[in-house]
């Protein structure tokens, strides 16, 4: 799983963002907010987590039950797959 090089996250104040960059920006004309959480999965995403890696993220991070990590990462792929974040 791999986040397609055309989208950038960025952190606008205490906000962050993902943005279309080049070309997709014309087919993809807006942005998609995401919390602290869905920042450190689109963090642990580039430098290639898989998601297992992603569900050892938020564990590290939140104190939350281990199959809770793993339907809120599969929850987040979906929603990253449904608007063409990933390849």
């Amino acid at each position: 799983m791999k986040l397609k090089e055309e989208f950038v996250l960025r952190q606008v104040a205490d906000v962050w963002v993902v943005l279309p960059v080049g070309k997709t920006s014309v087919d993809f004309n807006g942005m998609l907010t995401l919390n602290e959480s869905g920042a450190l999965l689109w963090n642990t995403l580039e430098q290639g987590g898989d998601r297992e890696k992603l569900a050892d993220a938020l564990l590290a991070e939140y104190e939350v039950a281990r199959d809770t990590a793993l339907a809120d990462v599969d929850e987040f792929i979906a929603k990253l797959k449904e608007i063409g974040c990933l390849e």
